[in-house]
């Protein structure tokens, strides 16, 4: 990428006060962190242009502050408006030997897994959420399905030996 080692060395050299700026605007670690990374990235994706500005390091600082008021407000938003909103509790996360083994699934078989059995999709739905196919949801649930069943299989091929 053109022009790559001079936004590096201007990130090195801006990031730590604009991390330290936003920590003390915030009063938040996370905060603060969260919004560097977005005007970071936001720079680095308009580096072209940002590295024209008469003052890149002013235009880093106005995204990162406007980070930090946008969530500000949405968090004050939602103090207002959801003790409003009566919302059940979180059904607690599956626990046991078969939710470690579908912890241990690929990626897609996981999903595909955890959106069919914990939120109770149907196949036209995960799809959508996944943005594959239904096909190709029935594939995946399948696969997922016949690992699982190896993997039990050999679990109780070892206990039944021991």
């Amino acid at each position: 990428m053109a022009g790559s080692s001079d936004f590096e060395d201007w990130y090195a050299a801006q990031h730590r006060r604009l991390f330290t700026s936003l920590f003390v605007l915030s009063g938040d670690w996370d905060v603060a962190s969260d919004a560097t990374d977005e005007a970071f990235a936001r720079a680095l994706q308009h580096w072209a242009r940002v590295r024209e500005m008469t003052s890149p390091a002013g235009w880093v600082y106005r995204v990162g502050v406007n980070v930090v008021r946008r969530g500000a407000r949405r968090r004050a938003f939602e103090r207002r408006v959801l003790p409003r909103l009566h919302v059940d509790a979180p059904a607690p996360a599956p626990a046991g030997e078969v939710w470690d083994l579908v912890r241990a699934l690929p990626d897609r078989q996981r999903t595909a897994v955890v959106l069919r059995y914990v939120a109770d999709l149907e196949e036209r739905d995960i799809a959508q959420v996944m943005g594959v196919a239904r096909g190709t949801v029935a594939s995946t649930l399948s696969d997922a399905r016949r690992s699982l069943a190896v993997v039990l299989t050999e679990s109780e091929i070892v206990e039944e030996s021991s």
